[in-house]
């Protein structure tokens, strides 16, 4: 059975090239005891329907609407989006992650969706940001969304070489100044 990283363990993985998590806005304030928060990015509404066959050719991913921040925060209305995070993940071909909503979110009734960070894969990643509240929730610009928590594969296994592999890797990214 793997294990799951500690923050030593994890600084450690950030001084690879590529390091673990490219892009990180504050490390200190984003490692965390046993994983590293995402911060958002951008969020997209839906915009049509997706198909999904048997095949990756079958696949049809929606057409989505970019959202825009106003003075640094967005207002969500209740709904589904799709969030974009600032940050880039290099997993070692050893390690593979899964993702969590911070508690803050839950206690405000919004969720993340996540699916497996499979080991080896790289790119800057999206979720689902399910917004459960009818009174919608306000989100700035880089607030932290996510908790990725990494466990070492016993044994070790193959790396990931899926249609996502690299995906959203050459966004523009711009890193907000402290005020």
């Amino acid at each position: 059975m793997g294990s799951v990283l500690s923050a030593a363990r994890i600084r450690e993985l950030q001084k690879n090239d590529p390091p673990l998590i490219e892009g990180l806005l504050d490390e200190g304030q984003q490692i965390q005891p046993n994983g590293v928060d995402l911060s958002l990015l951008s969020v997209q509404a839906f915009a049509s329907g997706g198909q999904l066959g048997g095949s990756n050719t079958e696949r049809v991913l929606p057409q989505m609407n970019e959202l825009e921040f106003k003075d640094g925060w967005i207002d969500l209305p209740s709904g589904q989006y799709l969030v974009t995070f600032n940050e880039i993940v290099h997993l070692p071909v050893e390690v593979m992650a899964l993702g969590r909503p911070r508690s803050s979110l839950l206690r405000m009734a919004v969720s993340v969706g996540t699916a497996v960070w499979d080991a080896g894969y790289n790119g800057r990643s999206q979720s689902l940001l399910v917004v459960y509240n009818p009174q919608g929730v306000r989100l700035e610009q880089n607030a932290r969304l996510l908790q990725l928590v990494f466990f070492e594969i016993d044994g070790g296994t193959h790396a990931y070489d899926g249609f996502f592999q690299n995906e959203n890797i050459n966004l523009p990214f711009e890193k907000k100044e402290d005020k």
